[in-house]
């Protein structure tokens, strides 16, 4: 009874906020700005996120408070018009029209997924292919091997069964790409004239799915993106209008949806959980997924930084496309470091984080170093905790002493150090391990 009282004041509350947010119209170029200086922002940190964005290989990034553009930016001779694909950060899309095609009566997501793929979609078992339903597709958890060699390919062949639907989760590609399968199959329509009819029209939210490999990769511009972000940041509402009624389903695709990994919901990715574990790997990672984000932000994320953060508290969205060198598939370290420099730019007014010192005149030295750093440390600090993470976002507890920090479990490569004091001050700095 508590948590469904719960749900219905944070649906109340989203409701609420979305009577008080600013919608683009649905055609034209036409978006109401707002000034950083207008909203108490510190308008000399903007140029150093913007160069720590150009040197990461962006192409765009926009942050939106409560539906009016605040920043926009693009890099090199990529332009407000130019069109760049989504990665997995289209998985959190996808999960929005299984949510369409469940509220108008095309599709349960506790139906077998076979009654829409057909019997023998798997090489699984029968009545280990039977287990499988939309829900596990939505959530990660088919059971199904994402590690015999293509995590990409939907031919049956691929599908083979390693645990009982529902016990284990696994970041695997091609479970979720059969989502638009089983879309398509159950509405009669293509995915791309489904997402007309049931975005564009009442959003305006224009791009296409297209076919790569085995993928259907979703293309637009980034403000097509931020319109996404927009739209679940009101609580799947636009202008009034309302876009999906089934707040049930809405809450689920923001919230924990199973307890293998508590950072995931429906193809969305949540901060602010105990836990979360990354793509290709079985253990987790304690602490937030993005520790310097709102603790609210649910966020689709995608291959080389393509990304949607929406935090309804600071009434926040951020859109951020391009090319991030190294081919994370979810690169939330990436994510977590522009929030370090969009904190600067807000003054942490508005997401209420830890104070973050980088730039500092003691370093961590030497650098690179194998076993042991020292870290000096200012007059009357005392260091409550010393954190590795390393660049797939996994956060590794250090032993110290002081100023000694202990580097010898950590196997060679680039971190960041992060080391923690009372009144929640932080200090990073990177650093590299060599053995």
């Amino acid at each position: 009874m508590l948590r469904t009282l719960t749900i219905l004041l944070l649906l109340a509350a989203t409701g609420t906020r979305a009577q008080q947010l600013y919608f683009p119209p649905n055609t034209g170029t036409t978006w109401d700005t707002l000034s950083p200086a207008s909203l108490g922002w510190c308008t000399d940190s903007i140029p150093p996120l913007y160069d720590f964005l150009e040197q990461s290989n962006s192409k765009a990034f926009l942050v939106l408070k409560d539906g009016r553009m605040v920043l926009e930016k693009y890099f090199g001779t990529f332009t407000q018009d130019s069109l760049w694909y989504w990665a997995s950060a289209g998985k959190s899309l996808t999960a929005f029209l299984v949510g369409k095609a469940r509220e108008d009566g095309f599709l349960d997501i506790t139906d077998t997924s076979a009654q829409y793929l057909g019997n023998g979609w798997t090489s699984c078992p029968p009545d280990k292919e039977e287990k499988i339903t939309v829900w596990h597709q939505l959530t990660m958890t088919s059971g199904l091997d994402d590690g015999n060699g293509n995590v990409d390919c939907t031919d049956p062949v691929c599908l083979e069964y390693l645990a009982d639907a529902g016990t284990r989760w696994a970041y695997h590609n091609a479970p979720y790409t059969l989502l638009d399968s089983v879309i398509e199959n159950a509405t009669g329509q293509t995915l791309n004239a489904y997402l007309f009819n049931e975005l564009t029209l009442t959003t305006g939210l224009t791009g296409a799915y297209l076919p790569i490999g085995y993928n259907n990769v979703m293309f637009s511009t980034p403000r097509n993106m931020a319109r996404f972000g927009l739209l679940m940041q009101a609580g799947g509402t636009w202008n009034g209008n309302v876009v999906m009624a089934d707040t049930a389903y809405l809450h689920a695709m923001v919230t924990p949806s199973q307890a293998l990994n508590p950072a995931y919901g429906y193809l969305w990715w949540l901060n602010g959980q105990s836990s979360y574990k990354l793509p290709g790997f079985q253990f987790d990672i304690p602490g937030p997924i993005m520790p310097n984000a709102p603790m609210d932000a649910f966020n689709a994320m995608g291959k080389n930084g393509q990304l949607i953060n929406v935090s309804p508290s600071t009434g926040l969205v951020v859109v951020r496309v391009g090319d991030l060198p190294g081919g994370l598939f979810v690169p939330n370290l990436y994510n977590d470091s522009i929030w370090i420099h969009l904190n600067k730019v807000i003054c942490d007014a508005q997401t209420g984080l830890a104070e973050v010192h980088e730039e500092r005149q003691a370093l961590p030295y030497p650098n690179p170093a194998s076993d042991q750093v020292r870290w000096p440390l200012e007059p009357g600090n005392t260091v409550l905790g010393v954190t590795a993470i390393g660049m797939d976002g996994r956060r590794i507890p250090l032993s110290w002493n002081g100023e000694l920090v202990e580097l010898g479990g950590l196997t060679p490569g680039t971190y960041v150090l992060e080391r923690r004091f009372g009144k929640g001050l932080i200090e990073r700095a990177r650093m590299n391990v060599v053995r």
